[in-house]
């Protein structure tokens, strides 16, 4: 009588091989994921900014974006501004929250550092008035790379851009990426052992 089966040495080899393809895949999992992390908070942002616009229009009122903590890779909140005041003011009526984990390191250019206010006609304005334009970059976490734009134009059409490209707010925002790039040189060969 013939017995079919495997060897104990067989199922060894087999185990191994599959260990071993696993250890291969989990960084390319990982990237993966981060990569869906970086283009999930990019859409979440235009469509929150999209959101705030549409509110203004509707209800002929100033609505403000503005990122929680100062850092838009925290989260946002759209406001009514009733009183001129902005979110500062706990009178105002909370419209939606986006609450996020920081995770996705994002970095604004000075007119959308921290808020967007969309005047009653949709326009962005600064508070005292005057246009505003500008760019929310979503960032690479290990390097200085904008891998997702959220471009604000001045007429109030928010559009989301996927162009890759070197930003010097990424740098910033990633936290000791800063540090540790004015610290080491840009070459590994001159690095000093």
């Amino acid at each position: 009588m013939k017995q079919r089966g495997f060897t104990l040495i067989e199922l060894l080899l087999g185990l191994i091989m599959s260990g071993i393809l696993a250890h291969l895949a989990v960084p390319g999992f990982k990237g993966l994921l981060d990569s869906r992390h970086r283009q999930e908070a990019a859409q979440s942002l235009a469509s929150g900014m999209r959101y705030a616009r549409t509110e203004a229009i509707a209800r002929n009122q100033p609505v403000i974006i503005h990122s929680v903590d100062d850092d838009w890779s925290r989260g946002w909140r759209v406001v009514v501004d009733i009183n001129g005041r902005g979110y500062q003011d706990d009178d105002n009526p909370v419209l939606r929250v986006r609450q996020d984990s920081a995770r996705v390191p994002m970095a604004g250019n000075s007119p959308v550092r921290s808020q967007v206010r969309f005047s009653g006609i949709g326009e962005p304005v600064f508070v005292g008035g005057g246009f505003r334009a500008g760019t929310v970059h979503v960032c690479d976490a290990d390097l200085a790379l904008s891998l997702y734009q959220v471009v604000l134009a001045p007429s109030g059409r928010i559009s989301l851009r996927s162009d890759r490209a070197e930003q010097a707010l990424c740098r910033s925002s990633s936290g000791t990426l800063a540090i540790k790039a004015a610290n080491e040189p840009a070459a590994p060969w001159a690095w000093r052992t």
